[in-house]
């Protein structure tokens, strides 16, 4: 009796920053398709330490299709704690956190970084045949980015769909839009993600803070999931 072919998996572009969220994302896409990570060099405080988490989650999971884009410019328009050194990173209860008292958008914001980020994404799954985009966006438990909200993914894969091939039919996955960040981590737990690999900090390349907004997040999920986080802080 003849065996039947292996069914092939479908190809995903996976965005992977090198934090949980991605971290886990990459878990959740990896279970159905064959996988192509994205990583973005904007001229960030943690660029390199953010890249060896990409590219060792990338090595964890044998990804062999690895784009790494530098856009710079994002850097030089500034506006941004992320970017701007001029600009401190705001620290746990600090209220200088905050652009405008009418926005209430964190200053760590990077002025609509995820449109770029996905502009990117669908030019590369055009040429290599990807038919899904996933990214590790969080509205439900987050700081609160404009460009993290359903609403914002949703018109985005309108946009796509206006300006690609008819053939190309891109969609857009974000497995953990609705989630808390104890879930997060639970699913990841659940699927063997390697959180030891990551980097959240927003403000530190060797040791993670414990105080930043990212670090806290992340913090206030172990600890409410029950499970401890395998990466050292400083407080």
């Amino acid at each position: 009796m003849e065996k039947s072919p292996l069914k092939t998996k479908p190809l995903a572009i996976v965005l992977v920053s090198g934090g949980m969220d991605s971290l886990v994302t990459a878990a959740i896409a990896n279970l159905e398709n064959e996988m192509a990570f994205l990583h973005l060099n904007y001229g960030q405080r943690t660029e390199a330490r953010e890249l060896k988490a990409f590219n060792d989650i990338a090595d964890f999971y044998g990804v062999k299709k690895r784009l790494v884009v530098d856009v710079k410019y994002l850097k030089e328009i500034g506006g941004s704690a992320l970017t701007d050194e001029k600009i401190a990173v705001p620290l746990q209860a600090d209220n200088s956190a905050i652009l405008s008292p009418q926005s209430a958008i964190p200053i760590t914001y990077v002025p609509f970084r995820n449109a770029h980020l996905l502009s990117i994404a669908v030019s590369w799954a055009e040429v290599i045949g990807a038919k899904r985009i996933y990214i590790g966006a969080v509205e439900e438990d987050s700081s609160g980015y404009p460009d993290c909200r359903e609403i914002f993914y949703k018109a985005f894969e309108k946009v796509m769909d206006a300006g690609t091939r008819p053939e190309s039919k891109i969609e857009i996955a974000t497995p953990l839009i609705r989630m808390k960040k104890s879930a997060i981590v639970k699913k990841g737990f659940e699927l063997g993600a390697p959180f030891h690999l990551t980097w959240s900090c927003y403000k530190n390349n060797d040791i993670a803070c414990g105080v930043c907004d990212s670090c806290r997040l992340r913090l206030k999920g172990f600890r409410e999931a029950g499970i401890v986080d395998p990466i050292p802080y400083q407080k």
